[in-house]
């Protein structure tokens, strides 16, 4: 599974990728406005620093919701830099733009999916990544990994190459139900992603370890 981190903050990019695991990043708007990224300049000069920092694919969201100007953008936005993943939300002219941009060979990420038959439409326009928000899910009282379950068996049954991007995880767990289900992408923020390196018994025996060290060789 690979390892995305869904930030716009270059600090965390940058801690995530020098652990080794980072695969990737994913961006939206509102992470954009957090880290007081505003205006259309500064904001695709931030997607190209992101990607100077990570060789991996980087998801840059259009902000249009009608068929002309998603293209506009998107076509903008893909031509920034070859690792850009071009987002678009899961809305009729999205799914529409989604067709038009795998037939001109542009990568994309098809965002804000809650439902199996929004993934099975992200996936029949031929959409690179398909993003269900596990964590929004959670947070109304629904089971955001039965989503993600059930999207991995509608696309093993038809061989779909749609990548799941389980989006909107939130703790580390969230993760290793990704990892068991079968999503082929999870992305998340940088406190989850450290989170997993955590267990007590890891350091009570590392503190073992040092202290024996010590008694010996003091």
């Amino acid at each position: 599974m690979k390892f995305f981190i869904d930030t716009a903050n270059l600090a965390d990019i940058q801690e995530a990728a020098d652990l080794g695991v980072l695969d990737g990043v994913t961006t939206n708007p509102s992470l954009m406005a957090k880290e007081g990224i505003a205006g259309q300049d500064r904001i695709l000069k931030h997607y190209v620093d992101i990607c100077n920092l990570v060789d991996g694919p980087i998801s840059a969201e259009v902000i249009s919701t009608d068929y002309e100007n998603i293209i506009r953008e998107g076509e903008a936005l893909a031509a920034l830099h070859a690792n850009i993943i071009v987002k678009v939300p899961m809305i009729k002219d999205g799914i529409k733009a989604i067709k038009y941009f795998t037939q001109k060979g542009i990568r994309t990420n098809c965002t804000l999916v809650f439902s199996a038959g929004q993934a099975l439409l992200a996936a029949k326009a031929g959409a690179t990544y398909v993003s269900p928000f596990v964590g929004r899910l959670d947070d109304i009282s629904t089971d955001g990994m039965a989503l993600i379950a059930q999207i991995r068996t509608i696309y093993n049954n038809y061989g779909f190459q749609t990548q799941i991007l389980a989006a909107s995880v939130r703790h580390p767990m969230h993760i290793i139900q990704c990892a068991e289900i079968g999503a082929d992408v999870m992305t998340g923020p940088l406190s989850a992603i450290l989170a997993l390196l955590n267990h007590p018994l890891t350091d009570s025996g590392l503190a073992k370890f040092l202290s024996d060290y010590k008694k010996v060789n003091a």
